[in-house]
């Protein structure tokens, strides 16, 4: 860092993690012994770990819980002694019955708080307004997610069939993190535009999944304007409706058309957003047939 120059923003990720309790709910609290504070499960970033990999990463670590990521809150930021701090917290559910706690380097105490009563046990203001986030929302949300096939060289070069054109090198490799990073919010279906680049860019997500990739000859790229396109529209507010998890890859083209229909479903307008990136995702969040949050991604960096 140059003298003078401002200190770089540590990052971090965590999650208030939660179980179902009769009619409501229990969240995650951890004791680290080192600051002899109660808080949440958090944890920095690796350098270069994405921020969604990371809030999974460090609860597993610091609690032994595998969990599936909900809706994202509001970033915390706070100083320390060495520089700015930002954490990203997500709503996450246990994925599975917890086992018993191992008490390990970092947190020596894990206990299951009442959500309605977990604010008095927490060490620090910031961590109550998070609770007071987490509360305010819907605990339980299914995600939608909606991908652009990842890079898949030019098309002004390929000779054949357009349908068949392939991921790149750098596809490939977005492919696969794509994967990991999808499955951070649970799995469920998968479906895709029969290009293959498409196909391509979701396999590996289903092969984690265990689930094979469903072919929708209405995500194909229109030659007719999207708009007029019935179809596609159909299918992706069945989509939208579902109560499971359901990931969609489509193209540059149609992803607006989609997610115009996505949000009709959802009841809201499609919101003000840029057009993808390849390999880009967005992630609608649903709670009752509504549509509770949406998030962006990309396959390197916070985005």
């Amino acid at each position: 860092m140059p003298d003078g120059g401002a200190a770089e923003e540590i990052t971090a990720a965590g999650a208030v993690v939660w179980r179902r309790a009769g009619s409501g709910a229990r969240v995650a609290l951890v004791h680290r012994p080192k600051y002899d504070d109660w808080s949440f499960p958090k944890g920095k970033l690796f350098p270069g770990e994405h921020v969604l990999l990371a809030a999974v990463r460090e609860v597993a670590e610091e609690t032994g819980l595998a969990v599936t990521l909900g809706r994202r809150m509001p970033p915390v930021r706070y100083d320390t002694a060495s520089a700015p701090k930002r954490v990203d917290y997500w709503v996450a559910e246990v994925a599975a019955d917890p086992a018993a706690f191992v008490p390990n380097a970092e947190v020596d105490h894990l206990d299951w708080a009442a959500a309605s009563a977990a604010g008095a046990r927490l060490s620090y203001p910031r961590d109550v307004e998070t609770l007071a986030n987490f509360r305010a929302g819907p605990l339980r949300t299914v995600p939608l997610i909606l991908v652009r096939h990842a890079s898949a060289g030019s098309k002004s070069q390929w000779r054949k069939d357009d349908r068949s054109r392939p991921l790149d090198a750098r596809g490939k490799k977005d492919a696969r993190t794509l994967a990991d990073l999808m499955r951070c919010f649970g799995t469920g279906r998968v479906v895709s535009s029969p290009a293959e680049r498409c196909v391509a860019t979701v396999r590996p997500y289903a092969a984690l999944a265990g689930v094979e990739v469903e072919i929708e000859p209405a995500f194909e790229v229109a030659k007719k304007a999207p708009a007029a396109d019935p179809e596609a529209a159909k299918a992706m507010a069945v989509l939208a409706g579902t109560d499971r998890p359901v990931v969609v890859c489509a193209h540059r083209e149609n992803m607006p058309f989609l997610l115009d229909a996505a949000c009709a479903e959802l009841g809201v307008d499609r919101p003000p957003l840029d057009p993808l990136r390849k390999g880009e995702f967005l992630v609608l969040h649903r709670a009752d047939g509504k549509l509770a949050a949406i998030e962006r991604y990309r396959p390197g960096g916070r985005a």
